[in-house]
């Protein structure tokens, strides 16, 4: 079979008809991908936090530049019943639930004898928990229908470790198990499973990040950008919310169907070192 490069998939709305949630989708990474996603046709429930004015500017920006129904889910995904209930609106409204791009996440930096035990909970909660409610509640009706595409948004952080870091690594590393198991679980079903692993990724909350690196080291912009957050990274480059949309598009179409239960880097060699 021959494989149509990703951007006539795209013009060929590969994924209409689908339905789709990402969740942590209102900006950053998750916002690349529901872009992606609805630029290939289809529908979307979007999650997460932020203005009331600017989510709804997002979801009606979807919606209308791409010709595909958009809501938006508020469900606090800290709490088990959210993921729950918001894949369950998903169904009662569109009636299916195709894709779903588990990408909410949240971080928190500090030594493991001074690490918040209420701040190991929220992240656990959080970046790997809600995935598996989420999963649980939607693997039923994909399995039913033969076809579903589950992608979790991991980090380099699901396949090595940093530092002070003890929660969200145990968390991604979650992920990353979580992955494979219910790969397996969905292989004979239609069902597959991925996790994406970014580095580094450009996003307004690592540009922000940036200015407040420099200030509190007394250093430049560009040394915080060389020598702190991509001096793990081979390329020197920051990878774009872009490629990891047009990755998740290939997972989810046809040329993707046999790819399941891996952890795909995406981060200009980091864990190849």
């Amino acid at each position: 079979m021959t494989v149509q490069p990703l951007a006539e998939l795209i013009a060929d709305k590969p994924l209409a008809g689908r339905v789709a949630i990402v969740t942590g989708s209102t900006s950053g990474i998750g916002l690349g991908i529901a872009r992606a996603l609805a630029a290939a046709g289809a529908d979307l429930v979007i999650n997460g936090i932020g203005d009331a004015g600017a989510i709804e500017a997002v979801r009606s920006e979807l919606e209308q530049a791409n010709g595909v129904r958009v809501l938006f889910d508020g469900a606090n995904l800290m709490q088990p019943e959210g993921a729950v209930e918001m894949v369950d609106k998903a169904l009662l409204r569109f009636g299916r639930v195709d894709i779903l791009v588990n990408n909410a996440g949240i971080q928190h930096v500090s030594p493991i004898e001074d690490f918040p035990a209420e701040k190991w909970d929220a992240i656990i909660a959080l970046n790997l928990s809600a995935a598996f409610h989420a999963i649980r509640t939607a693997f039923g009706p994909m399995k039913e229908a033969g076809w579903g595409r589950i992608i979790n948004v991991a980090s380099a952080h699901g396949l090595v470790a940093s530092p002070f870091k003890s929660a969200y690594v145990a968390a991604k590393h979650g992920i990353v198990g979580l992955t494979k198991t219910v790969a397996l679980e969905g292989a004979r079903f239609g069902v597959t499973c991925n996790a994406i692993c970014p580095g580094y990724v450009w996003t307004p909350l690592v540009e922000n990040q940036i200015g407040d690196t420099a200030a509190a080291r007394g250093i430049s912009r560009e040394e915080v950008v060389e020598n702190v957050l991509l001096a793990a990274q081979p390329s020197k480059k920051f990878a774009t919310v872009d490629e990891l949309g047009a990755l998740a598009v290939f997972l989810c179409s046809d040329g993707g169907q046999s790819i399941t239960g891996t952890a795909l880097p995406v981060d200009g060699g980091w864990t190849a070192q």
